[in-house]
């Protein structure tokens, strides 16, 4: 991990509103891949070349570089003796020790969360390297008309970290994310991405997330049928979507659905601001 704690606060505050959906539910996708069903090593034993990434094509045109940032201004006023701090105080004086321990994985953390920002805009975000903590209780559903729904109580599960999220500083997780945004832009490259620019694919990523479908009811789900006489220990964790087109959505928006309307709406606020924050240019920098 890298030795500087501050780059490891930036990471947690700017990979919170897209992390928020792994958090949410720990369950590792509404269907498990069968490989996930044994013990995960450590994210700082992923190589690489194991975060699923597609064929790199020619670097995009550059649409949103951090140095030219509103917020670069003020990166700097947070620098001035923090250097030395540990990762664990650096992550206690920003988010209080309990937080901290209740909802973060530190180990790797940069790695891990430039590998979900980048995966949640795609078919799988494999939980190993989630940068958060588990949530807690089950995923819950219910009977309505006969039909199998994600219940509401579902949602109080994951009220605690969409509150912790909506009491982030934006503007000062934006300063410090413009500051180090170079381990950020290092560890991208180095997960299969040479030439792409980061903060471009934060931006596309937090605009898929806004994009997710608001059904106008609940959720229907379903348990596959399982063949064979060994059946899984933990079925609660195999739920799928009964419309096919929910299924084959990305891992975010998947993820997302399983909040509570409002739990949502709140979320993509602050997706939204953050957005604001990483694309408003400074109009005296050039």
């Amino acid at each position: 991990m890298p030795s500087k704690a501050t780059t490891v606060i930036i990471s947690v505050l700017v990979t919170l509103f897209l992390a928020a959906a792994a958090w949410l539910v720990w369950e590792r996708q509404m269907r498990p891949a069968a490989s996930e069903a044994a013990v995960a090593s450590p994210a700082s034993q992923v190589r690489p070349s194991e975060a699923p990434a597609p064929p790199v094509e020619a670097a995009p045109t550059l649409q949103h570089p951090v140095d030219r940032l509103a917020v670069a201004a003020s990166a700097d006023a947070d620098a001035h003796g923090r250097s030395g701090e540990t990762v664990l105080e650096a992550l206690n004086r920003l988010l209080g020790r309990q937080a901290v321990q209740r909802f973060l994985l530190t180990d790797d953390f940069v790695r891990r969360m430039v590998a979900t920002t980048d995966q949640l805009a795609r078919p799988q975000a494999p939980s190993r390297l989630w940068p958060v903590a588990p949530a807690p209780g089950r995923f819950q559903v219910e009977s309505r008309q006969g039909r199998t729904v994600i219940a509401a109580a579902n949602a109080d599960r994951y009220e605690p970290f969409v509150r912790f999220i909506e009491s982030i500083d934006l503007t000062a997780a934006a300063a410090l994310y413009v500051r180090h945004y170079g381990r950020f832009q290092a560890a991208y490259e180095e997960l299969g991405y040479p030439g792409r620019y980061f903060n471009d694919r934060m931006v596309a990523v937090v605009d898929h997330l806004l994009a997710c479908p608001e059904p106008t009811e609940p959720v229907v789900v379903r348990l596959p049928e399982v063949q064979g006489p060994v059946q899984p220990a933990r079925p609660w964790v195999m739920y799928e979507y009964e419309d096919a087109r929910l299924q084959t959505l990305s891992a975010g928006h998947k993820l997302m659905l399983r909040l509570g309307p409002d739990q949502r709406q709140r979320l993509k606020e602050r997706l939204a601001e953050w957005r604001r924050l990483i694309t408003t240019r400074d109009p005296g920098r050039q």
